[in-house]
């Protein structure tokens, strides 16, 4: 069996975001485009908290203790749970983030499901993520065996995500991109964010939680209301 490099090599993993600053910085610039008001957000699968500290997230969810070490050295609160079955209590939370942390999820449309069970009622889930049915996706995918973190890790595209979102329950609101092009030119581009999620390497989502009267709308020009 092998180990688990998210615990083993999670300074390696760190080192990558040092490594390429100008897509990390674009990618966290594609992620503020549409953040909500500060409030109470947690990100689940922390990672070492880089994300986090940037954006201002204060608590994540995380399964590995190896990464966790790191997220808490910058500040981030961390809870040791999986994104299946989060250790939050129902509607306790304003903010859901997946940030890069779908494709190593083992069920997607559970950990979406979690994420809609832990938001207030007009909250809202924002997922950055790196889509299968994108430049630097496919590239991903094909060298995926040879790869530490990515050898076990399921790539999901854009309609997938989609689709979860909407199996769970929300309503979709916008999205923002990056990394457009060519995979080679992005540790070169100056950072710039796009609308939209038909073009980028990294697609930003954010859908929200109905309130209760935006439900009973809903429901009455469903078709039972017919």
């Amino acid at each position: 069996m092998r180990d688990n490099p998210f615990e083993t090599s999670a300074a390696i993993y760190d080192q990558w975001y040092d490594d390429f600053p100008a897509i990390f910085q674009s990618e966290v610039l594609a992620l503020r485009a549409l953040l909500p008001q500060p409030s109470r957000w947690v990100e689940i699968g922390v990672g070492t908290g880089r994300f986090a500290a940037e954006l201002g997230i204060g608590t994540g969810i995380e399964p590995t203790e190896g990464m966790a070490v790191l997220a808490r050295r910058r500040g981030i609160d961390v809870i040791r749970g999986v994104a299946e079955a989060l250790p939050l209590a129902s509607e306790s939370m304003d903010c859901v983030f997946f940030i890069t942390t779908l494709c190593f999820v083992r069920d997607l449309n559970m950990s979406i499901a979690e994420a809609f069970r832990v938001l207030k009622r007009g909250g809202c889930c924002i997922i950055g993520l790196l889509p299968l049915d994108s430049a630097l996706g496919r590239m991903t995918q094909a060298h995926a065996a040879d790869d530490l973190f990515f050898r076990n890790a399921q790539l999901r595209t854009r309609g997938e995500v989609l689709k979860g979102l909407e199996g769970a329950g929300f309503q979709f609101e916008n999205s923002s991109q990056t990394l457009v092009g060519a995979p080679e030119s992005f540790a070169h581009q100056v950072p710039a964010v796009q609308p939209g999620h038909d073009r980028g390497s990294f697609v930003v989502f954010r859908a929200a939680k109905p309130t209760r009267l935006a439900s009973l709308i809903s429901h009455l020009n469903g078709p039972a209301a017919t």
